[in-house]
């Protein structure tokens, strides 16, 4: 083991030399500038990229919210049917990008007027004059649904039970026909054997501009339906019941080509009125049809001209024209006739009655895909309507346009937006004397509806024609208003409360614990609908019910807060030197807590909203107000069709949440006084 050197060393004078000595010491200037604990704090928040990008997207939303609904001129108080589900539009149409236009598949296409069979609520010029582009199949699809734009098929008649009973089957009947054994009345009937038919609509019906066609149902009934036993046969009318019959029960489809006057002439009658009846026998454990395709009546051609009945004018109708009418080679078209006419007293000629289900099947429908505007549709040109001379006159005469009927309507010029219409496109002047009596004029809708010019909405309108970009932040207004006057009070309570609790703890922590667990036990939803039920559904009662319980989560943090930093040394020290309870909480432990106190509380804005929301869902929402909840509410039902409605309000809500998370965290840590000075 080495020995310790424990030899003394000898320090001499010289060995220590004061280096101040013969200098002056002064204090020396701070080069840093002095700052404050809010300068520290922006600076610190400034560095937090994120916090700041969000801070400038809040306060975008939040002055969008406070400007738009000002600003805008759209209304969103009136519902306007005529301007609803208006697309997107920011560009002119046609550009093929938000541009106001709708695109739709497999549409029925009206191949008489080469439009697609959208709305009877719109013309055909209207339709044409809004049409982007079109593109119809080249070849038709079969279809068991009654369409007014479809032709051909057959004609099924079915029993709409399953139990064998004469009083269950089905009786398709034509309009009574007088029949004489001379004139060579023959009928032939075509049927179809198919074995498998779709349960089709009685109609189809097309949607109406904007709004997505529901898909076709092709199933079978249960694979409970098949094809029947059936009959044909002449019933007398009145008091004769007579029958003949043309086919008896059995499953034989082909074609029927029978002589009715020689089964006349056979029968000993001479003329008989009565009408074709086909009868499908009811069957136990399914449901039975029978597929007409066409019916011809015929008769000699020198008793064509015989008159055999009126029709619903009153006028005379020919035999043959009778016949005609009873008689059907498109199916499609025979179903599609109506019992009566509308003001009528008499049946048309060519409706067949039915006891059963009358539809259709294999009729062929063309399709078509196509792009329309939707502003063109409405706000476009309106269809001509007819004014009088003395409206014309007062036109004229406010200096709003004028016209000359001796030039005709080409001299029509139009000088003030007031005039109704655009342009003359008719005329009607006294055949004698040739004084003008009436003109025919169209307008553009969007003059009629209070606009200079054609409007266009940058995020579309809603199912009430409201315009979804005001409608979107006057709700976000009413919606920050109430989540920031809700935060601001449960910070403020929530604070007081929380610092009184954690900083005196004991006897009285307990106390305001155990309240604050009895009323946070009773759930926030029905605390809600009880002060909604009794103070009404108002702007103050939602303010009243969510800071009931909302100031209770700041209470906690800030508790949790104040036991963590009450017992530190530079509070003990402070209580040593004499502060006072309000300064050690106000001063010392408060400003140590913020950081996370302030981020809890910045969220609870967004959380007001949601909660809103969430009520508006449940039909608890504001009354009176426009509000976020209360819009997504009412358009989420459109989110297949309509996707934009939810979309846009949601990538908002979506902005606000982020924003308001980013923005606390970085008041999080520029309110932390342990990070003072740090970069």
């Amino acid at each position: 083991m080495a020995e310790n050197n424990n030899t003394p060393v000898e320090f001499k004078n010289d060995d220590f030399i004061l280096v101040q000595e013969n200098s002056k010491i002064f204090d020396k200037k701070f080069e840093t500038k002095p700052t404050t604990f809010l300068k520290d704090a922006f600076k610190r928040f400034v560095k937090n990229k994120s916090s700041v990008v969000a801070a400038i997207i809040l306060a975008i939303l939040i002055l969008l919210a406070l400007i738009v609904p000002v600003v805008s001129k759209a209304n969103i108080e009136v519902p306007n049917s005529a301007e609803k589900f208006l697309a997107p539009k920011l560009f002119k149409a046609g550009t093929g990008f938000w541009d106001g236009t709708r695109k739709f598949q497999h549409i029925v296409y009206d191949t008489v007027n080469e439009v697609p069979a959208v709305s009877d609520k719109y013309s055909v010029d209207t339709i044409k004059s809004a049409l982007i582009s079109i593109n119809p199949a080249t070849e038709p699809e079969s279809v068991d649904v009654v369409s007014p734009y479809g032709h051909g098929g057959s004609v099924v008649i079915e029993t709409e039970v399953e139990t064998a009973s004469e009083e269950n089957n089905v009786f398709l009947y034509s309009q009574p026909v007088d029949f004489t054994a001379a004139d060579n009345f023959v009928v032939e009937i075509v049927f179809s054997s198919d074995t498998k038919i779709s349960e089709g609509d009685e109609t189809e019906t097309t949607p109406e501009e904007g709004e997505e066609p529901e898909p076709e149902e092709e199933e079978e009934f249960n694979g409970v339906s098949a094809p029947g036993q059936f009959r044909v046969y002449l019933k007398g009318v009145g008091d004769d019941e007579t029958e003949i019959i043309i086919r008896d029960f059995s499953k034989d489809y082909s074609t029927i080509n029978f002589n009715i006057s020689e089964a006349l002439a056979e029968a000993g009658l001479s003329d008989f009125r009565g009408t074709i009846n086909f009868e499908v026998k009811a069957a136990n454990g399914a449901r039975q049809f029978v597929l007409v395709k066409s019916l011809k009546l015929t008769v000699n051609d020198d008793v064509k001209d015989k008159i055999a009945a009126k029709d619903a004018d009153n006028n005379d109708v020919t035999l043959g024209d009778y016949l005609e009418g009873i008689s059907f080679d498109d199916a499609t078209a025979m179903v599609l006739i109506t019992k009566r006419t509308a003001g009528k007293a008499i049946d048309n000629v060519g409706y067949w009655a039915c006891t059963g289900r009358k539809g259709i099947h294999a009729a062929s429908v063309y399709y078509c895909d196509y792009v329309i505007d939707t502003y063109m549709l409405a706000y476009g040109k309106a269809d001509p309507v007819t004014y009088s001379k003395a409206d014309l006159d007062r036109w004229i005469e406010a200096g709003w346009c004028t016209y000359d009927s001796k030039v005709g309507i080409e001299s029509f010029v139009k000088l003030s937006d007031e005039c109704p219409i655009d342009e003359v496109v008719s005329q009607r002047t006294n055949k004698i004397t040739g004084k003008l009596l009436e003109i025919e004029g169209t307008g553009w809708k969007y003059h009629k509806m209070g606009y200079s010019e054609m409007p266009k909405f940058i995020l579309g309108t809603d199912v009430s024609g409201f315009d979804l970009f005001k409608r979107a932040f006057a709700g976000l207004r009413t919606s920050l208003l109430l989540g920031v006057i809700t935060a601001a009070f449960c910070f403020v309570f929530g604070l007081v409360w929380g610092s009184i609790s954690g900083y005196f703890g004991g006897n009285v922590d307990l106390a305001m614990e155990r309240f604050c667990e009895l009323l946070g036990g009773v759930p926030w939803i029905v605390i809600m609908t009880l002060a909604i039920l009794h103070l009404g559904n108002n702007f103050g009662t939602f303010i009243l019910a969510l800071c009931m319980t909302g100031w209770m989560g700041t209470a906690a943090r800030t508790r949790t807060q104040f036991y963590r930093f009450k017992g530190r040394e530079y509070v003990l020290a402070s209580r040593t030197l004499g502060s006072s309870d309000m300064r050690l909480i106000f001063k010392h432990i408060l400003p140590n807590s913020m950081g996370t106190i302030i981020t809890s509380s910045i969220l609870m804005v967004p959380s007001v909203i949601f909660s809103e929301a969430t009520l508006a869902y449940l039909h608890l929402g504001l009354q009176g107000k426009q509000s976020f909840g209360i819009m997504m509410a009412n358009n989420q039902q459109f989110l297949g069709v309509y996707p934009y409605l939810v979309i846009f309000p949601a990538v908002i809500m979506a902005l606000i949440m982020i924003s308001f998370n980013l923005f606390g965290n970085g008041l999080r840590d520029a309110f932390n006084p342990s990070l003072k000075g740090s970069d």
